[in-house]
């Protein structure tokens, strides 16, 4: 499988800057006040921190495909 996007779909939770992503991969995520992901990240290289980071998020916001 090919990550091709990441995203924070806040449509029914809110992140609660918790830092579980930033953690799991600091090379995609990062939580200054709300988690974020860094630009130009090939996310291809992270795919298995990225779904670690996925199900660690404890109001289920990242999303992939």
């Amino acid at each position: 499988m090919a990550i091709k996007r990441v995203w924070l779909d806040e449509s029914e939770n809110e992140c609660i800057s918790c830092g579980a992503c930033e953690t799991a991969c600091p090379q995609v995520f990062e939580v200054p006040d709300k988690m974020v992901i860094k630009a130009g990240v090939d996310f291809n290289q992270y795919e298995a921190e990225i779904l670690d980071a996925v199900d660690g998020c404890p109001t289920e916001v990242i999303k992939y495909e």
